[in-house]
């Protein structure tokens, strides 16, 4: 009998034994298996951030090549400006019919060699006959009144300079940039034009000291998108318009500078480009970097990465065993997937975009507020907010420009909201809500009013709005939870039925909800001032 009852007792205690082993080999299973997975979701962020970090450092790149062409471009323009309105004063404040052709040749002469930009300087007659110029030799019945800068200055009165599109040189068969001016009697009338001409190739040799990839380029345009230089220089380009880009369509209306993607009308080229229109002249200048070029060294990295990360794995799964005998090594890797996690759980609760809250940190903070007004016997206020007609912004804008929109509504919030106890996050899309602990239907109402006022005076202009600039509506709902039942639920479906009350009433307003209970009451209208 006890023999028998021994061996029974055996027999149950092997199957426990080998349950624990298979519990132990189930154990280094999964936690080999999440430490995989952590390897993967750890190098899949870095390569992602790495990534981001190549497109920062090219818009850095271009932004600050845009600007170094343009300042070069303004300068060589202006000193041409400069040196003409000069010449223009001079000539007729001696007279035209007192003009020392050999003594003022010589001053040209002298101008055309001071300045490297310089192609050629010339005076023309009310018939487009050559005066005089900086050139030794001119040409026979040489004559340019049918110039296009000829015949606007002959018909315009206007003494401001103006930059023509690229010509070819008579005199010499060079590709030019004609920069002229009006020149007038005394009384009034049309005496002739004088003109200084810029060469294309001085841009392009100054163009070609700058280090970028064999697929990217540089552009000087017109302010109507005609293209006066490029590198790569293509003759066949030059006097080809831009205005069909997308940067000229949706980016400079907007922006006088900035970064975009785009494909070049040009050769079909996906670039990152930097655009400057120039403060002083009708022109633009556009630095590209081809995508591909941006991409190519973080797509080595990546697959670099990834085959030390497929051999990490591999070895993991080969050598798993190793980790029962490792514990310290084990330990370190838990403690580092547990610092990975909360960082990852901390950039879960902001938004990327405007740096508020999101979603999931109003929904981890209102319970609890709730909870605490109940035990400290204050009242608190939801709000809800919603950017007025925001689809017709962004279908108008684009979507760069109303990521822009949320940002400055983001920074009215910050500024409106100044106790640490408030909150603001972005609920989702155009909506925005905020939570105000210890606050009065007078009080929360003062500060939605300073929000709507605050983004009034943002001016912001939203042409597919009625308003012609960009409102919020917003609905404000009220909670005491020690003298009547409120939840996060009830909360938020009387703030977000006050909203659409506001809405309804034509927006850029706000309503208060009643009297939060089982149903949420509809709250009377407050419209703001």
């Amino acid at each position: 009998m006890c023999a028998a009852r021994k061996q029974t007792d055996d027999s149950l205690l092997a199957p426990t034994s080998e349950q624990r082993a298979v519990a132990l080999f189930r154990l280094v299973l999964g936690f080999m298996a999440a430490v995989m997975i952590a390897f993967v979701l750890i190098e899949g962020w870095r390569v992602w951030r790495d990534y981001r970090q190549a497109f920062l450092t090219a818009e850095n790149a271009v932004t600050n090549l845009a600007r170094a062409t343009a300042q070069h471009a303004e300068d060589a323009i202006r000193q041409v400006d400069a040196m003409t309105a000069a010449l223009a004063e001079r000539l007729e404040g001696d007279g035209f019919d007192h003009i020392d052709k050999p003594r003022l040749h010589a001053l040209l002469k002298q101008q055309a060699r001071i300045m490297p930009q310089l192609h050629g300087l010339f005076v023309y007659a009310p018939d487009g006959s050559w005066i005089v110029t900086d050139q030794d030799a001119v040409p026979p019945d040489a004559n340019n009144a049918d110039r296009d800068y000829f015949i606007y200055h002959r018909t315009h009165t206007g003494r401001q300079v103006l930059i023509s599109s690229v010509v070819r040189s008579r005199s010499t068969g060079d590709l030019i940039i004609p920069i002229s001016r009006r020149l007038e009697y005394p009384d009034g009338r049309f005496a002739g034009v004088l003109l200084g001409t810029i060469k294309v190739d001085w841009f392009v040799r100054y163009y070609g000291d700058f280090k970028i990839d064999e697929r990217g380029a540089l552009v000087l345009a017109k302010r109507d998108g005609t293209i006066l230089v490029r590198r790569p220089s293509v003759e066949r380009v030059i006097g080809n318009s831009l205005a069909d880009s997308e940067i000229f369509r949706k980016y400079l209306p907007f922006a006088s500078e900035g970064v975009a993607q785009a494909v070049a009308v040009v050769d079909g080229t996906p670039r990152l480009y930097g655009y400057r229109a120039l403060s002083s002249y009708p022109l633009v200048v556009e630095a590209g970097l081809s995508r591909e070029s941006i991409i190519a060294p973080w797509r080595h990295d990546m697959i670099r990465s990834l085959v030390v990360l497929l051999l990490l794995l591999v070895g993991l799964a080969g050598f798993g065993w190793v980790v029962l005998r490792q514990l310290r090594e084990r330990i370190a890797i838990e403690r580092a997937l547990h610092q990975a996690h909360q960082t990852l759980k901390a950039l879960a609760l902001t938004d990327s975009l405007t740096g508020l809250g999101n979603r999931r940190r109003l929904d981890g903070v209102l319970e609890a507020e709730i909870g605490r007004a109940r035990r400290q016997g204050y009242p608190l206020a939801l709000v809800m907010l919603d950017l007025d007609y925001f689809k017709a912004y962004n279908d108008r804008y684009g979507h760069l420009v109303g990521d822009q929109c949320l940002r400055r509504f983001a920074e009215v919030l910050k500024q409106v909201l100044k106790r640490p106890g408030d909150l603001a996050v972005r609920y989702g899309g155009e909506e925005f809500t905020v939570l105000l602990p210890d606050t009065d239907a007078q009080g929360a109402s003062q500060l939605v009013q300073e929000i709507l006022q605050l983004l009034r005076r943002q001016a912001i202009e939203h042409g597919g709005s009625p308003l012609g600039h960009v409102t919020v509506s917003a609905g404000l709902a009220m909670g005491a939870p020690t003298l009547e039942t409120v939840s996060p639920e009830n909360l938020m479906a009387a703030a977000d039925a006050a909203l659409y009350q506001a809405k309804r009433q034509g927006r850029d307003r706000y309503c208060l909800a009643g009297a939060v209970d089982a149903g949420a009451e509809q709250g009377q209208l407050n419209p703001t001032a």
